[in-house]
């Protein structure tokens, strides 16, 4: 009887390539962070692997930066798990959440512009899906208990949400605005735009 060898054990190349994604990503998440123009070359480099690899799991630049801004909304929506926000008084919760989301943004803001150079608008909007729900539902609440306007359709003022803290970013980015200013401007800017208008300033009011 012949007895073939017993087979060594080798690695997966699912775990391999799911090692080498990760790798990727944070790399990616990194890099872009610090600048918005850094290569496709220069994260290949930082997340120890070759070219080829990298474009073997993203095609382009492009794929590349929507993989890593999705790595970075979920680490964001990750650390704006709050139950305060479902708890406390709306008004509270949405700027401790501006707060929150501010600190992480500020962190992330060159790679949000480098998504913008490459990714359209409603596809960064796709992936803050998630974490603008949780902004969804506290603003809903903020209106059920009289906290917030109703005189304004709940989707628009979620986008006002994300379009005021984004654009935060780039007046940040270029210098318009301070850091030290921005917390405070940013909840000032949207509690004001929350802020319920007595009927005599409604035109719809009869």
């Amino acid at each position: 009887m012949v007895r073939t060898a017993a087979r060594q054990p080798v690695p997966s190349r699912r775990a391999d390539a799911e090692r080498n994604i990760a790798a990727i990503l944070e790399a990616g998440t990194r890099l872009l962070s610090a600048d918005p123009a850094a290569s496709v070359a220069d994260i290949a480099k930082a997340a120890g692997v070759g070219r080829v690899t990298l474009y073997g799991h993203f095609p382009s630049r492009e794929a590349l930066v929507d993989a890593v801004l999705d790595h970075a909304v979920e680490l964001a929506d990750a650390v704006l798990e709050d139950e305060a926000i479902d708890t406390a008084p709306a008004p509270e919760a949405i700027a401790e959440l501006l707060r929150s989301a501010w600190e992480i943004l500020d962190r992330h803001r060159r790679l949000f512009l480098a998504a913008d150079r490459v990714l359209a608008t409603e596809r960064i909007r796709e992936h803050h899906e998630r974490p603008l729900r949780r902004v969804e539902r506290l603003i809903a609440r903020g209106q059920r208990d009289g906290d917030f306007r109703t005189d304004l359709p709940l989707p628009w003022l979620v986008t006002a949400f994300f379009s005021i803290i984004h654009s935060a970013a780039q007046e940040r980015e270029a210098g318009r605005l301070e850091a030290e200013e921005v917390e405070r401007v940013l909840t000032k800017t949207m509690l004001s735009l929350l802020h319920p208008r007595p009927a005599a300033e409604d035109p719809a009011t009869p």
